[in-house]
């Protein structure tokens, strides 16, 4: 924070920065402090920080992308299941 004036960095408002000045409660501002803030590329919620306009949210799947999903799931699940068995018989013998 510039001056210690509240501003933020570019003006941007109080706790836009790094999170390591006064308004994150340390008593110094700068490197001295522990940790990072939400600003620049640590915003966790990829929210207003340069880089992140236009980026997808997450959506959940569709009912047929969920359908083939568990079709393709039970297939590999035979497999598994085929390979137990044979491997059963094998000992078995």
């Amino acid at each position: 924070m510039p001056r210690g004036d509240g501003t933020g960095p570019m003006g941007m408002g109080p706790r836009t920065g790094r999170g390591a000045g006064y308004c994150a409660g340390y008593n110094m501002p700068g490197f001295a402090n522990p940790g990072f803030g939400l600003g620049m590329a640590w915003r966790r919620g990829r929210g207003g920080g340069f880089g992140w306009r236009n980026c997808q949210t997450w959506t959940p799947p569709t009912k047929e992308e969920t359908l083939q999903a568990l079709k393709n799931q039970s297939e590999w699940l035979k497999g598994q299941l085929d390979a137990i068995n044979k491997r059963i018989e094998e000992l078995e013998k």
